[in-house]
């Protein structure tokens, strides 16, 4: 009875086990014949060939900050009171004009003690020479001592220093009270007044800051193959985003030429470090920008985009051919139409195309457009930009 029992046993476990297998077998099947109809389906993608195109590089710049050489303090020289400004904040000056006028109570009783010193220092001197001119007489006929001769050539001698040094003192105070008088340091508008009349100030205080706008620079490090194409004095156009407020730091009269967003502004190329006959990864190049229509001020920009040099030709493909953020890979259909991921080297790009330096040959397929879910191998139709059917299919 109990051989029975123990093979009734046996023969359910075996048919328990043979289900489970079956079922294992039929759904590794079923994933198989899934992945076997995916990799033979045929996705349906836009694409464009590669090809030699007119490339006008257009660089995205995240921040440009502009500075002006003409641009330096006021500063006082002396201390005492601003008396009266005698220009206003947008001022236009010219370098050596006269911007405010200062008071020290001291300064003049410092001229007149100095002056009196000098007057002091010149009798001392007359009486000094007096008796020199006698003890030299003296001595030429031996009627008096060497001693005293030589004491009155000395003393003749500090007299002279004497009086030197009381007029430099009083040439001194005279700077001084010129100094009272506050000049502007460079040709331009006065663009800051940091001090109200009525104000004491210490000397080295800055009163006011004056500066030339109408040429500004800036400088920007870029890749090697952003500025193989550039040449020195080529002028690029720079434009600012749609919406930015061109805002003005200095709050300088310049409203008839700040229009707001769209302001488009040519910057010439001044030098590039090092030079491109010198290999380099990285080259720092310095702009210059003409600003006679006040459109800008020294400060930083952002989002500003700038096409830059003159356009060249060079083999292309559309920008959203690249896989990532990188640009180093783009999907190249293969003439069964089988998606094969290529290695590429990429330069410059106007927005639209990008230059292709290494990686795909002239009328090779790259896919374009939305690439979520593409992988190498899958078979795909393409068809071009424009509408054209490639014709290349899995088969």
């Amino acid at each position: 009875m109990k051989k029975y029992f123990y093979l009734g046993i046996a023969i359910i476990l075996v048919m328990a086990l043979a289900i489970v297998g079956y079922g294992a077998w039929l759904n590794y099947s079923d994933e198989h014949q899934i992945a076997r109809r995916m990799d033979s389906r045929t996705v349906q993608l836009s694409g464009a060939k590669a090809a030699q195109r007119q490339l006008h590089p257009t660089l995205t710049l995240p921040a440009v900050r502009f500075t002006s050489e003409n641009m330096a303090d006021a500063v006082a020289l002396t201390e005492g009171r601003i008396m009266h400004w005698q220009v206003d904040k947008n001022s236009p000056v010219q370098q050596g004009d006269l911007l405010l006028t200062m008071a020290n109570e001291q300064i003049p009783l410092k001229i007149q003690q100095a002056a009196s010193s000098v007057r002091k220092a010149e009798a001392v001197l007359a009486q000094a020479y007096s008796t020199y001119q006698r003890q030299s007489r003296l001595i030429a006929k031996n009627a008096t001592a060497q001693e005293k001769y030589e004491e009155a050539h000395s003393q003749y001698l500090a007299a002279q220093e004497a009086l030197q040094e009381a007029e430099a003192r009083y040439q001194q105070c005279l700077v001084q009270q010129n100094w009272l008088q506050l000049e502007a340091p460079v040709s331009g508008e006065v663009l800051l007044i940091y001090q109200r009349e009525g104000t004491y100030v210490q000397a080295g205080t800055p009163v006011a800051l004056v500066g030339n706008f109408e040429r500004l620079s800036f400088s920007m490090n870029l890749p090697d193959e952003d500025t193989r194409h550039l040449r020195v004095g080529e002028d690029s156009v720079m434009s600012f985003p749609a919406g930015q407020d061109l805002g003005k730091v200095y709050d300088t009269d310049y409203a008839t030429g700040n229009l707001g967003s769209g302001q488009k502004v040519r910057a010439t190329l001044k030098d590039i470090v090092p030079p491109l006959s010198e290999p380099a990864e990285i080259r720092r190049t310095v702009w210059e920008v003409d600003n006679r229509t006040r459109i800008l001020e020294p400060m930083t920009y952002t989002g500003v985009r700038m096409v830059t040099g003159q356009a060249y030709t060079c083999l292309t493909v559309p920008l959203s051919a690249m896989v990532d953020g990188n640009y180093d890979k783009v999907y190249v259909v293969d003439g069964d139409g089988i998606l094969r991921l290529r290695q590429v080297r990429t330069g410059t790009d106007d927005d639209s195309y990008i230059e292709i330096y290494e990686g795909l040959q002239e009328g090779e397929v790259v896919v374009t457009g939305n690439m979520a879910g593409l992988h190498e191998g899958m078979k795909a139709e393409i068809t071009l930009e424009g509408g054209t059917d490639d014709g290349r299919a899995g088969k």
